[in-house]
């Protein structure tokens, strides 16, 4: 069964940083194996990176610019490019402004959401 989620129907996650907005995961759509989120960077915004233990994430930027910053250095974020990020590998986000950087994510598999900056009671 198709099921359609709206914006404002999202869980939102007030996160250092940034809102993440939970659009698809086990507890709304009853996906077993993806989560899909919609984060918002306010310009300037940077916060601490994080580690996904057990996920694999893809990240594609919607709009605005960034930098995501790894091990190995920063890649540009912009409107139209997608950044794979494997399981266990650091990555911060940064948001270069003028306004905000907007990113779709999809963790596989999902993830509890925020747990990568905060504790999950």
């Amino acid at each position: 069964m198709l099921k359609r989620v709206s914006r404002e129907e999202v869980q939102v996650v007030h996160l250092p940083g940034r809102d993440w907005l939970l659009y698809a995961g086990p507890d709304n759509v009853g996906a077993k194996n993806l989560m899909v989120g919609y984060s918002v960077f306010p310009p300037g915004s940077a916060p601490p990176g994080h580690v996904h233990p057990a996920q694999e994430e893809i990240i594609f930027c919607v709009a605005g610019r960034g930098e995501l910053v790894g091990p190995d250095g920063a890649v540009t974020l912009e409107p139209g490019t997608a950044v794979y990020v494997p399981v266990g590998v650091h990555h911060a986000t940064v948001s270069l402004g003028p306004g905000n950087l907007e990113l779709v994510t999809s963790f596989a598999p999902p993830v509890a959401p925020g747990s990568w900056d905060r504790k999950v009671e």
